[in-house]
């Protein structure tokens, strides 16, 4: 199989209008809300959504013009495999964010802990499941050094 072809089921809205205005990651920003807008024909697909407390939410990175096999990701000067990080600049352009179900409004499931783009198209919902998405001894390669003691850096916050 050569071609995988996808089609948007709908769009993000969020307050980022620019990549730099995006936090590192969503749940550093959790007073922040956005929401996915559906199309219509995919609104029944939120029945039942709304009794979980997160999602998971696959997306296409329209704004990224590139691809990499190696990049320099936030916190770091040396260059890590593109699927050691989680630049945008990866092939097939997939996101992945986890985000904190707020409310399901007919075709619009409002969220926080956003990390994407305004206009983002959406590819998949799929709820957080705790019992299957949540691991234990969670090994995070080259990011460990800087999670001392399981403490946030300040610079990631601050970004």
């Amino acid at each position: 199989m050569e071609q995988i072809i996808m089609h948007p089921i709908g769009k993000i809205c969020s307050p980022y209008k620019e990549s730099r205005d995006i936090p590192i990651q969503g749940i550093f920003n959790s007073e922040v809300e956005a929401w996915v807008e559906l199309k219509d024909k995919y609104a029944g697909g939120l029945k039942d959504l709304d009794e979980f407390s997160h999602a998971i939410i696959l997306y296409y990175f329209h704004k990224s013009q590139r691809e990499e096999v190696q990049g320099r990701p936030f916190l770091e000067q040396e260059k890590h495999g593109i699927f050691a990080i989680r630049s945008p600049h990866r092939p097939n352009h997939i996101g992945l964010s986890i985000v904190k179900v707020k409310k399901i409004e007919v075709n619009k499931m409002y969220f926080t802990e956003v990390d994407v783009l305004d206009q983002t198209p959406v590819l998949d919902i799929k709820p957080y499941v705790k019992y299957f998405d949540s691991r234990d001894n969670v090994k995070c390669g080259w990011l460990e050094k800087h999670f001392k003691n399981g403490n946030i850096p300040d610079e990631t916050i601050l970004r």
